[in-house]
């Protein structure tokens, strides 16, 4: 199975190319680029004022401000203070870079501005992961509506966080194909007894009961992450964070990978059926107006009696 990249490629390569053409000592470059990531995410990359000795990447999430209660402010000054400047209209983080005083490990910043969006989810993880470190039961649940339909909640225990994914299907084939995808999972955590506890269900699971966001429907699905000490330690969580946050994307990619490869196993074993049903095909080639086959073989062949 493929893992989808954390951070965003085209962000990266566009941020690379202009540092390392500077570095190249050659003129600034205009820059104006719109690049749209998963959730509904948009990142702008450009010159504030038209200046072209700086470049701006900025952000917006349309859940900037649900994260923002679980400390996603603190995190991202803490991460890009260096460079962080006000927001640009109409986004929530900006970062802004002076091309005539680029900083020695600008590989480092570029890759940092490639994962803006990973960290503004990093935020909601960290506090929760923090007060299951300590013992501490959360009083309140973190909800996330990430995407238009779809929602994810966040709570922790004293010795575990659960965090729950109410996703969308869009047919009844992406049901059945994510509860086989999710069975794999299970049959993971046989082979390895320290991967998280995956459940599954068509129907609100227990932490959610009582809640007033809860969507339910027909392809409404949850998808629960129980995640032990051993996942939210210091030296996993960050393994933890990129794996997790990118989840819904990622199973919705491998149902749509799955679907593709089933079709095109269908139109390959459809193609072999008509080239046999081609063969077999009558042929009335014969001068003198008897059926044969395609191989030349008369055809015989019993005119029934009229009933009278």
């Amino acid at each position: 199975m493929i893992l989808l990249e954390k951070k965003n490629r085209i962000v990266e390569d566009a941020l690379l190319s202009r540092f390392e053409n500077v570095k190249a000592k050659n003129k600034p470059e205009r820059i104006d680029i719109k690049v749209a990531d998963f959730d509904g995410v948009l990142y702008h990359i450009g010159n504030p004022d038209g200046d072209k000795t700086k470049i701006t990447v900025s952000i917006a999430l349309k859940f900037y401000k649900e994260l923002q209660a679980h400390g996603a402010d603190e995190l991202i000054k803490r991460e890009y203070s260096p460079y962080l400047v006000n927001p640009e209209p109409g986004y929530d983080i900006t970062v802004m870079f002076d091309l005539e005083n680029l900083p020695d490990n600008h590989e480092v910043w570029v890759e940092k501005c490639g994962l803006l969006k990973r960290n503004c989810f990093a935020s909601v993880f960290e506090t929760y992961f923090e007060h299951q470190a300590r013992g501490e039961t959360s009083t309140k649940q973190a909800v996330i509506h990430y995407r238009d339909d779809e929602v994810m909640y966040v709570s922790a225990m004293e010795d575990r966080v659960t965090v729950i994914f109410n996703t969308v299907f869009k047919g009844d084939d992406d049901i059945i194909i994510g509860k086989i995808f999710m069975q794999e999972f299970k049959e993971g955590r046989r082979a390895s007894q320290t991967a998280p506890q995956v459940l599954f269900s068509t129907d609100p699971p227990r932490e959610l009961e009582g809640s007033e966001e809860v969507q339910v429907g027909a392809m409404n699905s949850f998808i629960t992450f129980v995640l032990f000490p051993r996942h939210t330690n210091p030296a996993a969580r960050e393994q933890t964070i990129d794996l997790i946050h990118m989840f819904r994307n990622y199973l919705h990619y491998h149902i749509k990978c799955a679907k593709a490869y089933i079709h095109s196993h269908m139109r390959a074993k459809t193609s072999d059926f008509l080239k046999v049903l081609n063969r077999a095909k009558q042929a009335n080639n014969s001068s003198d107006g008897k059926k044969t086959t395609m191989s030349g073989k008369q055809l015989l062949t019993k005119i029934a009696p009229k009933i009278k």
